[in-house]
């Protein structure tokens, strides 16, 4: 082969492999729903946000942040776990990533990540974790049947997370407006309370010295 041809050769590889080369990764698959399995579930548990968009989201934020962080802690004692709920995170019917929780730990909620994943990932290792605070209340909303812990959530009972909520009402302008009109009412409540003991006071004191 000439030292032209070996050139042109060259040029027509580098051009082939070049855009694979640039070419930018595929974004991760969005999860479509959420299974949850546990012995006192009878079946297998589904969330989606059909059951509704705050409670889906909320549930993946109690497992999602596992899937890339370093592990917390060390195995508990297996007695000292409590019921274990197994939760997989879908994309339609595809397995994405399986998470272990345990929200009656001794301790506080513990979740495990097992090595062993649907998706081949070879950075991924087996690791316990300290849950959240919110893992019982967010699994019971969820269909778990679990004893209410409505303290660990803003809200009332269960937060409010099972509920379809306006983007009103989580607009941020209209709480700092409900804030400040709830403390204008709290401000003159007791500006007349003031008024009122001011006035008691001076009415005691011309009666003392009417007397004296």
């Amino acid at each position: 082969m000439t030292g032209a041809g070996a050139l042109a050769v060259a040029a027509a590889l580098s051009l082939g492999v070049a855009p694979a080369a640039h070419a930018a990764p595929k974004p991760a698959p969005k999860p479509t729903s959420v299974q949850i399995i546990g012995k006192d579930i009878d079946g297998t548990l589904i969330v989606d946000p059909t059951d509704g968009t705050r409670l889906f989201d909320t549930l993946l934020a109690e497992v999602n942040w596992m899937a890339t962080a370093t592990p917390q802690t060390t195995a508990p004692k297996a007695d000292k776990l409590g019921p274990k709920y197994t939760v997989t995170v879908m994309v339609k019917t595809a397995p994405q990533a399986v998470y272990e929780l345990y929200p009656m730990a001794a301790g506080g909620p513990r979740a495990h990540r097992p090595a062993k994943q649907p998706v081949i990932n070879k950075s991924i290792t087996d690791g316990w974790f300290y849950g959240r605070l919110t893992m019982s209340e967010t699994l019971r909303v969820s269909g778990v049947p679990l004893t209410a812990k409505p303290d660990v959530l803003p809200g009332g009972i269960g937060g409010g997370i099972g509920e379809n909520l306006d983007t009103g009402d989580l607009d941020p302008v209209a709480g700092v407006n409900q804030f400040f009109g709830q403390m204008r009412r709290l401000l003159l409540l007791n500006g007349a309370v003031l008024v009122v003991i001011i006035f008691g006071l001076g009415g005691i004191a011309f009666l003392i010295r009417r007397k004296v």
